[in-house]
């Protein structure tokens, strides 16, 4: 049964709560971190005023959405992105909503997804013949068996383990079949030693039941149960959205089945971390390809293809503050594994920060693919700073090929640099890093208004406050291997 259901107002949800004897209406949006929250209305409740003037909430107590002095803010739901909700034992209808403000009903400046939005607006008022872009993330995650965490003034600890990890392989207690995974050799791993094939089949087939399509799953190259699940082209905000709804259902369908999830850039040392890579081109107002020209002869990318690589690239440390916004995410960015740590572009290489595709040969699916970010943010921040510093780049005609350090270099510098090739910017080695590359490079952002000065000024405040320093106070269980007997 599909869980997918046609919304295109308030007639149509009281016609899908009639069919469907829908007892529960429940409002989700996303705060600032990335996390969606909810409130849940009996459906006898449900009337028209709901999706003009909204349910109100307290602002100032989500994620640093609002000042306490006026934090009133009002949900208004989006029926078009009704489902019914399968984590529910009453039936449950979910949707979507924007966030507006209480006093004036004005779209809400820091509604994230609202961001994504005047992103997509942006590039479509621009007159450069651009309709819209289109996005295919890959999610990268670890299904584990269990995970234990704590952080107290005199402690703290994670332990987190997994079936297929390599350490299990010694074990002697209990029965011992011998069906791990060596150290970072998961890749496409087959089944017995494949443990989560059925469970990634079951959260496929409800993704897809909820109108995701979805493209592969498989066996990822970490050893403690890494998995990856990579969905099919989509505009900026439906895809934002079909990541929050994936997350949703990953995560509490492997809790019903006992199973833990993170979506965590480095979850263990020395294992392959957690990327979300991005596959993206731009499509004119009719939906014809404008990234293909079979002229080039390195990868058959339009000059508006390698300017947008180009943005991308000269804004890379910027927009790294959304598309890797943890601290543990610079964890991942490290050299010596598959992570890109150096902002370049290549055919096919995978060390460089943004890879063309070279299986991708035809005009419909010539794209790119930024490899850098993680999933472990706010998904419509992240896909939004992308898409403006590629446009950056369209409008300022630049090219990749002729910025020295930017490419294309066909060698794996992953590891170690092969030739003489001109210095490449790095990536931030920290959030920090990113943070202050931020600080010097917003003014991409915030044309046409699309992440406003204030709203830059307060994530790079919070992530500063609430998050690096966080970390940097408290000692490590390392620390104290180090140094505790000194």
């Amino acid at each position: 049964m599909s869980l997918n259901k046609q919304a295109r107002d308030f007639a149509d949800i009281q016609e899908i709560i009639r069919q469907s004897d829908i007892q529960m209406i429940d409002l989700k949006f996303t705060d600032l971190s990335g996390r969606w929250r909810h409130v849940t209305l009996p459906a006898r409740t449900l009337d028209s005023r709901v999706f003009t003037e909204g349910i109100g909430f307290d602002g100032s107590s989500v994620s640093s959405f609002q000042r306490v002095e006026s934090g009133d803010l009002c949900l208004i739901p989006e029926p078009a992105t009704c489902f019914r909700d399968p984590f529910f034992e009453r039936p449950t209808l979910s949707m979507m909503c924007a966030i507006v403000d209480a006093e004036n009903r004005q779209q809400f400046e820091g509604d994230p997804r609202f961001i994504a939005r005047k992103a997509e607006a942006y590039i479509q008022d621009l007159g450069l013949g651009i309709g819209k872009a289109l996005f295919s993330p890959e999610l990268e995650f670890h299904i584990l068996d269990h995970v234990a965490f704590a952080d107290e003034p005199n402690h703290s600890f994670y332990f987190a383990d997994s079936r297929e990890a390599s350490w299990q392989s010694g074990r002697r207690d209990g029965v011992n079949l011998g069906a791990t995974i060596p150290h970072k050799s998961g890749y496409h791993a087959i089944q017995p030693r494949d443990s989560l094939s059925d469970l990634r089949a079951e959260i496929v087939m409800m993704i897809q039941d909820l109108g995701i399509p979805v493209k592969y799953h498989h066996h990822e190259v970490g050893a403690p149960g890494q998995v990856e699940i990579e969905v099919l082209f989509n505009s900026l905000v439906h895809s934002a959205d079909s990541v929050m709804l994936m997350k949703y259902v990953i995560r509490n369908l492997a809790h019903k089945r006992g199973a833990a999830v993170t979506f965590m850039p480095k979850p263990f040392y020395g294992e392959a971390g957690n990327g979300m890579h991005f596959h993206q081109f731009l499509v004119g107002q009719s939906g014809e390809p404008i990234f293909f020209d079979e002229a080039d002869p390195y990868a058959q990318l339009s000059t508006m293809a390698y300017a947008y690589i180009a943005g991308i690239l000269d804004h890379g440390r910027a927009i790294c503050a959304f598309t890797n916004c943890s601290t543990n995410s610079y964890r991942r960015l490290v050299p010596g594994f598959e992570a890109p740590t150096n902002l370049f572009f290549s055919l096919g290489n995978r060390s460089a920060a943004i890879r063309i595709p070279k299986y991708a040969t035809t005009p419909d699916v010539k794209r790119i693919e930024f490899r850098t970010p993680d999933g472990c943010g706010n998904i419509y921040l992240n896909l939004a700073a992308q898409l403006m510093a590629g446009i950056d780049g369209v409008l300022r005609r630049l090219d990749p090929r002729t910025i020295p350090g930017m490419g294309p270099f066909d060698v794996n510098i992953g590891n170690e640099r092969a030739g003489d090739l001109p210095p490449i910017v790095p990536v931030p080695a920290s959030l920090g890093e990113a943070l202050k590359a931020l600080e010097s490079d917003q003014e991409f952002l915030k044309a046409g208004t699309v992440f406003p000065a204030e709203f830059i000024k307060a994530w790079i405040k919070g992530k500063q406050l609430f998050e690096i320093e966080a970390v940097e106070r408290r000692p490590t269980p390392f620390e104290y291997r180090l140094y505790f007997d000194l």
